[in-house]
């Protein structure tokens, strides 16, 4: 991602700046996707793996990437609290 979009973006909900997910805590999401127990922000199940995705400072929230276009739907938010052992 072009850091000079990466320096104005933030969570529309928390005002909070975002940061590029680490491959690490992309991967364990992706598994938790594979099983069925990652939900959205509005109840629906996330069903697409993460390819890429941004994250919030504090980590609480994870926006995906898809073909290079932050998806910054609040309703499409993934709280990270729902995969267990995440180090973003």
């Amino acid at each position: 991602m072009d850091k000079r979009l990466l320096d104005i973006l933030c969570c529309p909900l928390t005002r909070q700046p975002l940061l590029p997910l680490p491959a690490e805590a992309r991967d364990r999401i992706n598994q938790a996707i594979a099983a069925g127990t990652v939900k959205r922000a509005d109840g629906s199940t996330q069903q697409e793996p993460l390819h890429a995705a941004l994250r919030t400072r504090d980590g609480k929230l994870v926006y995906r990437i898809e073909d290079g276009i932050p998806v910054l739907l609040t309703d499409e938010s993934i709280n990270s609290a729902q995969v267990t052992d995440l180090s973003a």
